[in-house]
């Protein structure tokens, strides 16, 4: 079993030719309001390719969030422990350009309600689970909190350090599978990433430091994991990309769907790689997720889409 602790966002989309630069107005194109947020992105990711998924988190009493609730059901998680809030449901403010690259902005509103004393209520969930998955859109006392409560379970756990900010030691020791990109392992290492030689270097640095293992997702160039001596480069699928929202947050569901499942971790990045590479043709966060069944038909998917195809 799966528990994800994280955010739920509606996402509030717009298409643009570019992102403007500061102080500029740019006319937007397509308008789109869809159910998102990192926490609520994996949570979907993860089901969706087979997890058993509960989801701790908090929405408003309002139209969004029961927007948000009644799309996380569809998918079969359980939404029994996201909290209600007087807070309004948390917002992000989404452009998306025409080569797919995107710009946000986060309103967190009711993903800031949830406390630590939240977290210790639903202990009973930590016990009887074997993955517990969490990011950065929460407050990090509750993030610390689930990590700490699910090393004493005996839980795998993974956190996707997203959005980038300084982790403290206490915290990264609960986390066995650290999940950054590349600008997010530049703000942990303080060092540069702009070649897989830094890359490997600034992952160093956060090994160093006590981080178990690292995957560092770069992108159109793969991504780099490392345990012990271990730095192995996987590359990525290269497709035409339409929108990278939520490829993130696809490859971190299905990775843990993948571990949950018992994969090896090798097999499991091979997996999330093939699922985020999916992603990434399609507009939209959870939209953009696939299944099972497409996986199942990834060779011949990918045989019709990829880049390098003469």
């Amino acid at each position: 079993m799966i528990t994800v602790v994280g955010s739920l966002n509606m996402d509030l989309v717009v298409q643009t030719e570019r992102i403007p630069r500061v102080g500029e107005t740019v006319l937007g194109g397509e308008f789109n309001q869809i159910e998102g947020g990192k926490g609520g992105n994996q949570a979907v990711a993860a089901a969706r390719l087979g997890g058993d998924v509960k989801m701790i988190g908090a929405v408003g009493q309002d139209d969004m969030g029961r927007q948000l609730l009644a799309s996380l059901e569809k998918d079969e998680i359980d939404i029994s422990r996201i909290k209600l809030s007087s807070e309004p449901s948390g917002m992000a403010m989404i452009l998306v350009d025409a080569a797919g690259n995107n710009s946000i902005t986060v309103v967190s509103g009711a993903n800031f309600d949830i406390n630590v004393d939240d977290i210790r209520q639903d202990e009973d969930l930590f016990a009887r689970s074997s993955v517990v998955l969490a990011q950065l859109e929460c407050p990090l006392d509750v993030v610390a909190e689930a990590l700490s409560l699910a090393k004493e379970h005996d839980c795998l756990t993974v956190l996707n350090p997203a959005p980038a900010q300084a982790l403290p030691a206490e915290l990264l020791a609960d986390v066995d599978i650290l999940t950054p990109n590349e600008t997010e392992l530049e703000l942990l290492s303080g060092m540069g990433t702009s070649s897989m030689e830094e890359c490997t270097a600034a992952g160093e640095k956060l090994m160093a430091s006590g981080v178990k293992s690292l995957i560092v997702t770069l992108g159109s160039r793969g991504c780099l994991y490392m345990e012990g001596d271990v730095a192995e480069h996987y590359p990525s699928y290269l497709v035409k990309m339409t929108d990278s929202t939520a490829a993130g947050d696809c490859f971190n569901g299905a990775l843990v769907a993948a571990l949950d499942n018992g994969s090896s971790i090798h097999d499991a990045i091979h997996f999330a790689m093939k699922a985020s590479a999916i992603s990434v043709t399609r507009a939209g966060a959870q939209p953009s997720l696939p299944t099972q069944e497409e996986m199942a038909d990834f060779a011949a998917w990918y045989e019709e889409r990829r880049l390098d195809k003469s």
